[in-house]
């Protein structure tokens, strides 16, 4: 038994220039919907295609990307790769291919957090 019980949910916090042009562009680019700016407190939150996750965003100056990745499953890497190429978006090498097991795509926000999607490939979903 864990010694914390946690719920289903989980927050990816990231830190952002602005908060504002972020989620828009993770509303773009990735089909997130924002669930609310809270600009006092400099902090807003989207909801990615995950249910329990969200996207936090956190507003500074000069943000620190960190040593967090968020995986996103995607059912045609190849055809959202190539989108999100067309869009700007900045990739990391190739594509990587464990055969029978996954596809790997690590791509980058505007302020250089690093993201990545990731194709099932066992026949599972």
């Amino acid at each position: 038994m864990a010694v914390a019980s946690l719920e289903n949910t989980i927050t990816l916090a990231m830190s952002v220039r602005d908060r504002h042009a972020s989620a828009e562009w993770y509303g773009k680019m990735l089909g997130f919907d924002l669930l609310y700016h809270a600009d006092d407190a400099g902090w807003s939150e989207l909801a990615t295609k995950t249910p329990g996750v969200t996207l936090g965003l956190g507003e500074q100056a000069e943000p620190a990307p960190g040593n967090s990745v968020p995986v996103f499953g995607i059912a045609d890497i190849d055809a959202a790769r190539r989108d999100l190429e067309a869009a700007g978006v900045r990739f990391d090498g190739d594509t990587e291919v464990i055969e029978g097991m996954v596809s790997t795509a690590t791509f980058y926000d505007p302020d250089g957090n690093a993201l990545m999607l990731a194709q099932d490939l066992t026949g599972g979903s």
